[in-house]
């Protein structure tokens, strides 16, 4: 089946599916092979420093002629009172005591500086830039534009795509609740009244006709072919990508993901201080009695980001954030050039399915 669309032209895809950026599980080697499949692949960079992500970006250029997208988290700068922080600190003792780290100090910062990491993206120049967790200035949106890069905005809500078209945004994502890994919501908390992505995709469309991206809980092609069929002119797939050979995903998490049930899942910010979907295991269910006192991301985030490493490097998936969506049983083992033509197939034959269906008599 030939799909076509003006997002596709301007991003310069064959196939309508963008591999999602998630950090501490896709690096070069998953956006290059996602890339050269004829999706568009995307660098995860919130983690990253300036150098570090003109360095990625340049070794994606060198393996590959194929456009690609680098996502930013939009960590604002933190100050948060020593009240907070010290309580957090306090928490988490018997989790580092428990894993043999030293006695935590204070972080020298929370998170990378957006502002520096904005600029490095804008150097870059991919053919796409993403972003996450709040929405960018108009000026912000401009630079980029002048850039020549495609920018597209997060939205888990009606009223946050609309603010990013004020923002002037070329494309929206829209994040459905289903979705793994963090929640993009900056207009709210993020939980209580969040919508799943078959929702909220034509509640977006709607609103605006900007190209729409469908994101969150989509794991086959039936799922990709709903989404195309509700409006959106893209999907973006995570969890699907998780256990690609691509994938940097740690071993302890490709374990618990390849054994995941059907209702494992939970939202929890106990991890980042932000509410993010993810496996349920034994740090989310002794810290949840705790969770609305952990301080706010990103400095949650930073304060467990020990705890996190140190678990992975002792093979111990109760302590570490094991991010995945609600579609996470249909996680299908292959590489990444494979798992895009394999979905691509699937949502071309539940096309040629349903149009069947619909035309007989």
């Amino acid at each position: 089946m030939t799909f076509r669309n003006a997002l596709m032209a301007r991003l310069g895809i064959t196939i309508p599916i963008i591999q999602a950026p998630m950090v501490g599980a896709s690096g070069t080697a998953l956006a290059i092979a996602a890339s050269d499949a004829g999706a568009l692949g995307s660098l995860a960079a919130g983690a990253l420093p300036p150098d570090g992500i003109l360095r990625d970006a340049a070794k994606i250029r060198a393996e590959t002629a194929r456009p690609f997208a680098i996502n930013l988290l939009m960590a604002r700068p933190a100050n948060p009172d020593v009240q907070s922080v010290t309580a957090a600190m306090a928490r988490l003792k018997s989790w580092r005591d428990r894993l043999g780290l030293p006695e935590q100090a204070v972080p020298n910062r929370w998170s990378e500086d957006f502002a520096a990491q904005l600029q490095a993206v804008i150097a870059a120049r991919p053919a796409m830039a993403s972003f996450t967790f709040d929405c960018l200035t108009r000026d912000e949106v401009a630079a980029l534009k002048a850039a020549g890069i495609f920018v597209c905005g997060t939205a888990t809500s009606v009223a946050e795509a609309r603010a990013w078209v004020d923002a002037g945004a070329d494309a929206i994502c829209a994040q459905g609740a289903e979705g793994g890994g963090h929640r993009g919501t900056f207009l709210g908390e993020g939980r209580a009244d969040a919508l799943g992505t078959f929702a909220l995709v034509p509640a977006i469309r709607a609103a605006t006709t900007l190209p729409l991206i469908a994101a969150g809980g989509i794991m086959d092609g039936a799922g990709i072919a709903a989404a195309l069929m509700l409006g959106a002119d893209a999907v973006q797939l995570g969890t699907a990508f998780l256990l690609t050979p691509e994938a940097t995903t740690p071993q302890p998490w490709r374990d618990a993901l390849a054994h995941a049930g059907d209702n494992d899942t939970r939202l929890t910010r106990v991890f980042s201080g932000r509410y993010a979907r993810g496996l349920e295991n034994e740090f989310m269910r002794k810290m949840t009695p705790a969770e609305k006192d952990v301080p706010a991301y990103p400095v949650q985030n930073a304060l467990t980001r020990e705890i996190r490493a140190a678990a992975a490097k002792a093979g111990n998936a109760g302590l570490m954030s094991l991010w995945a969506g609600q579609g996470v049983p249909f996680i299908r083992a292959m590489p990444a050039g494979e798992l895009i033509s394999t979905l691509w197939a699937e949502a071309c034959e539940a096309s040629a399915a349903l149009h069947a269906r619909m035309a007989a008599p």
